[in-house]
């Protein structure tokens, strides 16, 4: 799996990505890309309806859906190596991984925005952020997928659950999947993803200590552009003590402890390699600044194949550990157990290798039989390695295999399902029975239903109670502005009279 590299990589390149202009909200699609087609102009003054109708109800056809069948087809999608699009290794899963991971992994608690809920992915901004290159590959090879399921099985869920199947296909646990994301049918326009001018690399990062610069509020990424963090290290210096402190912070912003830090790390890169193969001046622009004539698709590499052992990503090269399509503890033994030295990619991106490479720490060529190649880390690794905590996260999750798995199974989970609300929005025959308290669960009702001579008498009493209106109006809405759209979640629903959806039901 790739995370996006430092430096000037044709994912950043200001020549080839117009610097946006600053305002006060923000950076918009039409200041990333001011050449676009104003296709709005064709329904001015129109309703912008659910091109899926308004009557469409997506629980209900997510319910009739052969969730079977859907996993049986995403598995042999898995190994069904396309020409256009070679598997490396012979299997896209760590490919769908890294889709499943960055579509979920945008959210944020801080306002509850991000996350896989809506199928954003798909759309500007993300969808040509340079952390996310090449993804459109990904989704496009679910295209005959999405086709054949059609509304019952929506973008937003497709992503999700192929990164699931993924884990499965090479030997991964996995704690359950839970469907019922409805797509959006167009780019989200409220959310704030920062003011910067230009992506990752041209812009110093947002943690700066020495210049009393912070992590500004509700934003979760280092730099703009990125899921997380920068890989070399914060604004590309290969520190790994400084890089896990953003790591610590950029996670923790996203709900997660160094336990589950350190759980996805390991189990994310346990599978799969980075991208680096050669100059990275030579891969074009992104999906969203490409012309027409390349029909959704960006980052056409003119380095040899393009494609291939010659795929060019993130800058970083390599694979992890000397089995990147299966499920092992090789991570720890490659991280823990070697000295590692650093070097650069052939694209330039700063990574780390194991000292003189030993034989024990090759890994296959991605798409050349028979040929090993050197491993590496990234500084984001080397943080698992040298940061306190992380590092006795690290030796007990070693020690004890099963509970590492379960560790990854259930972290994972959380990712995939943070922003989805409570349980009771969860669909489909893998929801599992246990309730995880980042759900915010409500416990169960212990007393009979309140009927209506009940209700009307609880408002008899509030009314003749000694609060005043702005007493019950300001208790009212300190209830309802507990929920997050995103989230959908709030205190409020705990509270809510049964069978009254009332105004500030929002939550529900």
């Amino acid at each position: 799996m790739d995370g996006h590299a430092g430096g000037a990589t044709p994912l950043n390149d200001p020549k080839k990505e117009p610097a946006a202009l600053r305002t006060l909200l923000g950076r918009t699609n039409r200041d990333w890309w001011p050449n676009q087609i104003a296709v709005d102009i064709l329904h001015q003054q129109g309703r912008t309806g659910d091109p899926m109708g308004d009557g469409f109800n997506y629980a209900k056809a997510f319910k009739a859906l052969d969730y079977a069948a859907v996993k049986r087809d995403l598995t042999a999608l898995m190994t069904d190596s396309q020409p256009w699009w070679p598997a490396d290794y012979g299997h896209y899963g760590p490919f769908f991984i890294r889709m499943a991971w960055h579509s979920a992994g945008t959210y944020r608690t801080g306002d509850g925005r991000g996350g896989a809920g809506a199928g954003q992915q798909r759309f500007a901004p993300l969808n040509s952020w340079p952390d996310n290159g090449n993804l459109d590959k990904a989704r496009r090879l679910l295209w005959p997928i999405k086709q054949k399921y059609g509304a019952s099985l929506s973008w937003a869920d497709l992503m999700i659950l192929a990164g699931n199947v993924a884990i499965e296909s090479m030997g991964g646990p996995v704690f359950g999947f839970g469907g019922g994301r409805a797509d959006v049918w167009e780019p989200e326009k409220d959310v704030y993803w920062g003011t910067e001018e230009n992506w990752v690399g041209a812009e110093e990062t947002r943690i700066q200590p020495d210049k009393e610069m912070a992590l500004e509020s509700p934003l979760a990424a280092i730099q703009m552009g990125l899921i997380y963090v920068n890989p070399e290290g914060p604004g590309g210096v290969p520190d790994a003590l400084q890089s896990a402190r953003d790591i610590r912070e950029t996670f923790a912003r996203m709900g997660m402890n160094d336990e589950e830090t350190v759980a996805l790390t390991v189990g994310g890169h346990t599978f799969g390699k980075a991208h680096g193969a050669g100059d990275a001046s030579r891969v074009g622009v992104s999906p969203e600044g490409a012309d027409i004539a390349q029909q959704g698709m960006g980052w056409i590499s003119g380095h040899a194949s393009g494609m291939g052992d010659d795929t060019i990503t993130s800058g970083i090269e390599g694979a992890w550990t000397p089995t990147p399509i299966q499920w092992d503890m090789t991570y720890f033994d490659m991280l823990l157990d070697h000295d590692y030295e650093l070097t650069r990619s052939p694209a330039g991106a700063k990574q780390w290798h194991p000292v003189g490479d030993p034989t024990e720490t090759l890994a296959p060529a991605a798409h050349t039989a028979g040929k090993r190649v050197p491993t590496m880390m990234t500084t984001a690794d080397m943080a698992m390695k040298f940061d306190p905590e992380y590092r006795k996260v690290m030796e007990k999750f070693r020690g004890n295999p099963a509970y590492f798995g379960d560790a990854f199974a259930r972290a994972w989970f959380k990712l995939c399902h943070r922003d989805m609300g409570p349980k009771a929005r969860y669909l489909g025959p893998e929801v599992p029975a246990e309730d995880l308290i980042w759900q915010d669960p409500i416990p169960a009702q212990t007393g009979p239903d309140l009927t209506a001579d009940d209700i009307s008498a609880l408002r008899e009493q509030i009314a003749a109670s000694t609060l005043t209106v702005a007493d019950l109006v300001s208790t009212a809405w300190a209830a309802a502005a507990t929920r997050s759209f995103a989230a959908r979640a709030a205190a409020v629903v705990g509270g809510q009279p049964a069978g009254e959806a009332g105004p500030c039901a929002g939550g529900l």
